[in-house]
């Protein structure tokens, strides 16, 4: 299929399975499975692998425009599955032994395996997370505060820092295991997400999960071309609310918006903090004027208008850097410009 196609598809599914079921989802404490099936029977697990291994050969820019297509379906649907990309994209990687490709590759882009992630050990400072060699494999030990689709994922990619200042990442179970301990975030918006903080005291992991081992890089996670498909989220709560309020002045800030993140992915860091700010002020105005536009009947549990609200407040932090941070402080007026 090609990625016109691809996308097609997604939007059917989107209109006809998700959006009918958002407010639904919106009261459960777990996404329904059948949703993450017809994500999987669309090949949107295995989207950005390459066709010779099971997948659909999406570039970001396709990738993007799905993510975007499935957030304005249902947030909290997209949430959950926009957690595979990192191991499907990891295990696709040239640089990823052949005997992990092998066992895990494929069941992953069908989605009979579905992958979360925690970068934990990539954030900047004291290690939240930590890994050491131990018999057979490594041994975890810190937290994940922000871990999502427990229960809904069978495997997260997990990073933390380990020994001599590097980043391992490794495959883990996600599943209840000896020395792990899990409590759940009761979340304002997207909690149908199960997203989970997870405790490691001395957790095993067998050495034939080794993903990689490398220098930490505090940089990594401000890449541009990691940062941009964060805001195709945003963009698509901001769609959905332009598609309910009608034409008018907010698609043509809705599609500026799309091209600079778009442009932001060849630019430096700086350029897409700007642009992740500027999608994410978008969703909520977009939400605003819904709310304003539908009157008091928006403030009713059963409104739209105030679940994609609270889902753009939601975005306003997923996925926060500092510079992204300050760039919407000072869009609301907080700090100087």
């Amino acid at each position: 299929m090609t990625p016109a196609g691809v996308l097609a598809s997604t939007r059917r599914l989107a209109d006809e399975v998700l959006f009918p079921e958002a407010m639904r989802v919106d009261g459960l404490d777990a996404v329904p499975g059948a949703h993450l099936d017809a994500l999987a029977a669309a090949g949107l697990y295995g989207a950005p692998a390459p066709p010779q291994a099971g997948g659909l050969g999406l570039d970001l820019g396709s990738m993007c425009a799905v993510a975007e297509e499935l957030a304005g379906g249902c947030l909290a649907t997209a949430f959950v599955w926009i957690q595979n990309r990192g191991l499907v994209t990891t295990l696709a990687a040239e640089g990823t032994s052949a005997a992990l490709r092998d066992q895990w590759l494929g069941p992953v882009c069908q989605g009979k395996v579905r992958g979360g992630i925690t970068t934990a050990g990539l954030i900047p400072g004291a290690p939240l997370l930590r890994a050491r060699p131990a018999a057979g494999g490594w041994q975890l030990a810190g937290e994940a505060p922000w871990v999502t689709g427990w229960g809904l994922v069978d495997v997260l990619l997990l990073t933390a820092r380990g020994p001599g200042d590097t980043a391992v990442t490794l495959i883990v179970d996600a599943a209840a295991q000896p020395g792990l301990a899990v409590s759940r975030q009761r979340l304002a918006a997207v909690n149908a997400s199960a997203t989970v903080r997870l405790r490691f005291d001395g957790v095993a992991v067998p050495g034939d999960r080794l993903v990689s081992q490398a220098p930490f890089d505090p940089a990594a996670s401000l890449r541009p071309d990691r940062l941009r498909i964060d805001g195709s989220l945003a963009l698509g709560v901001t769609g959905r609310c332009c598609r309910l309020l009608g034409p008018g002045p907010l698609d043509d800030e809705l599609a500026a918006c799309r091209e600079r993140l778009d442009d932001a992915v060849t630019a430096e860091v700086a350029a897409m903090a700007q642009a992740r700010a500027a999608a994410s002020e978008l969703a909520v105005r977009a939400a605003a004027a819904l709310a304003v536009r539908d009157g008091s009947k928006s403030i009713s549990a059963d409104q739209h208008a105030q679940r994609l609200a609270r889902e753009a407040l939601f975005l306003l932090v997923f996925g926060l850097r500092p510079a992204i941070k300050s760039a919407l402080l000072r869009r609301f007026g907080a700090v100087a410009g």
